[in-house]
Order: structure tokens, then sequence, then C-alpha cells
């Protein structure tokens, strides 16, 4: 078995032997779907006359799927680090091409689960999401936007020791980001300076991209701008990322 296959074994396993981990990344963003989902149902944003769950559903998963890639890594990293095992990895002919690949693979996984059990949730009738576009469309963005925040996740990763700091910083930057990127609330309903701001964040990128994906509320050059945007967002802190990138709290 090669390293990499080794490494994404070993990363499944102890990742669906944590069920804390499976909590928060699966039922958790889920709770926001159906309580915004039943607060707003059969509702519609007065300024675009589109039902709520439109920008509920689509915002909630970008930010689950986000959110998921920056904690799932970064814990990791911190972890292994903080124990040697980053140490000990290096020393052998395992590339670091692999550890990161190892947990890109499942953050792919995990975000394509993540995705079906949202979209089946919101397609219910007591929350009444409308597909009205298709899935081919939005699997793109969905893969740039995990690679995008998984490249977060990794600086996240790098610099934090405990448990407590990865939580602190990743929460830090992923809730105000949820909410000045409409992933709770129609940036149509929010003030003008708020929507400015929100084109400044991958994260409304993320959002804009599967919602015109899947409800079909954009054309096909709203999704290539937001495959464009965090394709780059991936390459730049990305590069960051490994620049940045310590096998140990030693050296």
């Amino acid at each position: 078995m090669s390293a990499y296959a080794a490494l994404s074994t070993a990363g499944y396993r102890a990742y669906a032997r944590d069920k804390t981990t499976l909590f928060f990344t699966f039922a958790f963003p889920l709770l926001f779907l159906v309580v915004f989902g039943l607060i707003f149902s059969g509702k519609e944003v007065e300024q675009s006359g589109k039902p709520y769950i439109n920008y509920i559903a689509p915002g909630v998963l970008s930010w689950g799927i986000a959110n998921a890639a920056v904690f799932g890594v970064g814990f990791v990293l911190m972890q292994w680090r903080r124990d040697d095992i980053l140490r000990l990895i290096r020393m052998t002919p395992v590339r670091l091409s692999s550890v990161l690949g190892s947990r890109y693979l499942l953050a792919l996984a995990i975000g394509l689960v993540q995705a079906v059990l949202f979209v089946a949730v919101a397609v219910l009738p007591w929350f009444g999401l409308s597909l009205s576009g298709s899935w081919a469309l939005a699997l793109p963005v969905l893969a740039l936007g995990i690679t995008a925040f998984l490249a977060v996740g990794v600086i996240v990763g790098t610099y934090a020791k405990t448990a407590e700091a990865v939580a602190a910083v990743a929460n830090c930057l992923m809730i105000p980001m949820a909410f000045l990127s409409g992933s709770f609330f129609p940036l149509d309903a929010m003030p003008g300076w708020t929507q400015s701001l929100a084109h400044a964040l991958p994260l409304y990128y993320l959002n804009d991209g599967v919602s015109a994906a899947l409800t079909g509320s954009g054309s096909g050059a709203d999704i290539a701008l937001a495959c464009g945007v965090l394709a780059a967002v991936a390459v730049v802190v990305g590069a960051i990322a490994l620049k940045t990138f310590r096998w140990s709290d030693k050296s």
C-alpha cells in the first residue's frame, strides 16, 4: 500500500470513529438549515421576491462544507505536530504532498456527502427547495471551495498549538464570514456596505456559485466567476500554506 493510500485509509477510520466530529460536521450545520428553513418556510425575500430557502439552503451548505474543510485539516495538523507524528512522518520517504493529499481526498468525500444530505433535507415539503439547476455545475464550485478553505485550514493548523487555538482562530474566520457572505441571511436584505464587503470574501463566491448551479438563480457567467475566484484563492492561500508549513513546533 502506498503512503498516500495508507494515510487516506487511516484518516477515514479515525474520522469515522470520532462521533463528536461526525456530529459537528453533519448534524450541527444541518440544524441551521432546519431552524432557518422552518422559520422562513413559505416566505419570500421582499427585495427579490425569491423564496428564502433558495438563499438559506445553498448558503448553509457552503458554510458547512467550508467549515468542515478548515476545521478538519486544522485540528489534524495541530494534533500531529503536537504529538510529533509529523516529525516521524518526515523521517520516512513520505512527502508533504501525500500528507496533505490524503486530507484533501477526505475533505472532498465529506463535502460530497454533506451536499447530498443538505439538498435531500432542503427539498422536503417542509422547506420546499426547488432544484432548477444542475448538480454537474455545482460540483466544480464545491471542489474549488473545498480546496480554497482546506488551504486556509492548513495555515490555521500550522500556527495553532492547541485545540482551543484552532477552534478560536477558525471560528473567528468562519462565523463572521458566514454572516457577511450571506450564508444565513440573504444579502439582498442587508445594508449596502455589507453587500460590498461580501464581494471580498471567498465564502460569498462559494455561496453564489452553489446557489446559481443548484437553484438556477444565476447564469453560467456567475458560476464561472465563482470558480475563477475560488481557484485564485486556492492558489494564493495554498502557496502561503506550503511556504509556511512546519513539520514540528520545535523547528
